[in-house]
């Protein structure tokens, strides 16, 4: 017998482009009588044995189907069936305190002096309804397991999603005043968690409810039974609980008390169809409406590709700085600053300085690493000029300084460190060493440790070359120093002139800016080459001056 019933009483999810006001439903209950029970197996065993000449069961199969045992009704959207309750309740007008209950007022009495109610045992509870806001919880869990041969309890969305119109509410008191609680709980429980961790959608609801009482009691409350919930969020999704049969077997429903009644349940959607020439009306006015979003987004983009003026290269960088590890202390913080060559310019509203986040360190195998992930944009101009000899095209450079914080929010100075913008477009993955100076003394160590101070640079470009160096030789004899961690960075270039429209037009083959731009037709090699050239050469004649005259004319 066991085989006979759907025990399948879960939730469904749909997904519909059509308005819920279309959704009509057929809800079937019918009662399971002992004559009833016996005669359907016995009329299946019957059918299978047509060839023997076996009749038909007809005295036993009719008799247990009365009008009062089973009851079928279709049900639409927010569709009002009043139960036998509620019909006695509202003919008293005097029982009637809201706008709402007046209606109802109007509609049973006009049910009474017409043809009557064409329901008896099924009802609904629509959306605007008492019954259906305050519908305890309690009923919910007893209704799912009428419905279920097996004792399963709900799930914690279920329990959440029953009590979120209760909760939305229940937010202020009688007086309208707000409930003197903690703002803020330092110490949640499982179930506070629980219960405030819920996303509060919007959902309307509709209950299509069973009156399954003894014929000559109906109206009893006692005697109510959830049958179908539906809910939908007005975008389109509609949730459905039990889910409809789908030509499987009815759902079991078992009543309380002594005499343990069995009903049949049976679900179906019985929706109209949309029609071929409607369904491709709607296509088309779909389609019609993006390509109308469409030309609306190009509108606002434009035909006309932005491009700067001739003789003009423009850099763009969307950089990140990603992590920083091998330092000595922790919490750490990293100050930078971009500075400009010579023919380079910039946005008037464009920042060149920031400061990220402080970080913690987090233990990477052997390096105390602290992830900043930290973004940042920049964006310049090149004005092309006249070419020279000795000209080297100049990139922009980003000074950084690591600092540290301590437990009186006095900084160290970490490390200090540049780099130097890529020459290719690209992404780039670079990873800068930091150095920082330091005193010979033991004072020096125990004030970093202690009260946080540690020598500085005044100038940062120091680092390197500075920009305002316009001398020879930069003499760094003297100055100690100490290498300390490293800083990674994530970089994607961008670098746009008329130059690169202008060389794929002529087919020819670039793969340098300063190739592509008019002034440096004839530079071939990268910058950072020509400095590491420029500084051998130096490193060349101060060793030949070191040298006694006398050897350097018998060499040549």
């Amino acid at each position: 017998m066991a085989d006979l019933w759907n025990t399948d009483t879960g939730e469904a999810v749909y997904r519909s482009r059509d308005t819920v006001k279309n959704l009509r439903i057929k809800v079937r209950i019918e009662r399971v009588t002992s004559t009833a029970a016996l005669s359907q197996p016995l009329q299946q065993q019957v059918l299978s044995q047509q060839d023997r000449g076996a009749i038909e069961l007809e005295t036993l199969s009719s008799s247990g189907h009365t009008a009062d045992n089973e009851e079928e009704l279709v049900v639409g959207w927010q569709e009002k069936f009043f139960s036998q309750y509620e019909m006695e309740l509202f003919q008293n007008e005097a029982a009637c305190h809201t706008p709402l209950d007046h209606q109802y007022h109007t509609e049973i009495k006009a049910l009474n002096q017409g043809k009557g109610r064409k329901n008896k045992r099924i009802f609904t509870y629509t959306d605007h309804d008492r019954y259906t806001n305050y519908l305890p919880l309690h009923q919910l869990q007893h209704s799912t397991d009428l419905l279920t041969t097996t004792k399963s309890g709900p799930t914690f969305l279920a329990e959440r999603i029953a009590s979120v119109r209760n909760r939305r509410q229940d937010r202020r008191t009688m007086d309208s005043s707000v409930p003197k609680t903690a703002i803020i709980n330092w110490e949640p429980t499982e179930e506070f968690v629980k219960s405030r961790h819920m996303v509060n959608n919007v959902m309307h609801t509709m209950h299509i409810m069973g009156d399954l009482g003894p014929s000559g009691s109906l109206g009893q409350k006692e005697n109510e039974c959830l049958l179908v919930t539906i809910k939908t969020d007005g975008y389109g999704t509609v949730i459905v609980k039990p889910d409809f049969n789908k030509g499987k077997e009815p759902f079991r429903i078992v009543t309380e008390g002594e005499k343990r009644e069995v009903w049949r349940l049976t679900v179906e959607n019985v929706s109209t169809a949309m029609k071929p020439e409607d369904k491709d009306r709607e296509q088309n006015m779909y389609k019609d409406l993006y390509v109308r979003h469409k030309e609306y987004l190009n509108s606002l983009v434009g035909q006309d590709f932005e491009m700067p003026p001739a003789g003009i290269l423009r850099y763009l960088m969307n950089g990140e700085i990603v992590s920083a590890k091998g330092f000595e202390y922790d919490n750490l913080y990293i100050h930078f600053f971009m500075e400009l060559p010579k023919n380079w310019s910039s946005l008037p509203f464009q920042s060149l300085s920031g400061v990220t986040q402080t970080c913690r360190t987090k233990t990477l195998g052997k390096e105390n690493v602290a992830f900043f992930s930290y973004p940042f944009n920049f964006e310049a101009f090149y004005m092309n000029e006249k070419e020279s000899e000795e000209s080297v095209l100049q990139w922009p450079v980003l000074y950084f300084r690591v600092l540290s914080l301590n437990l009186w929010q006095r900084y160290r100075i970490e490390g200090y460190g540049y780099l130097l913008f890529p020459a290719v477009p690209g992404k780039h993955i670079i990873t800068c060493h930091t150095w920082r100076p330091i005193q010979m003394d033991p004072v020096s160590s125990l004030r970093r440790f202690f009260i946080g101070g540690s020598p500085e640079l005044e100038d940062h470009s120091y680092v390197r070359v500075p920009g305002t160096f316009k001398g020879e030789r930069l003499s760094r004899f003297g100055f100690c120093t100490e290498t300390t961690g490293s800083v990674t960075f994530n970089l994607h270039c961008i670098q746009q002139a008329r130059a690169f429209v202008d060389a794929t037009m002529l087919k020819k083959k670039r793969q340098r800016v300063f190739e592509q731009l008019e002034g440096f037709s004839q530079q071939r090699a990268v910058c950072t080459i020509l400095e590491a050239f420029q500084r051998a050469r130096r490193n060349m004649q101060e060793t030949r001056e070191s040298l006694p005259r006398g050897l350097i004319s018998s060499a040549s």
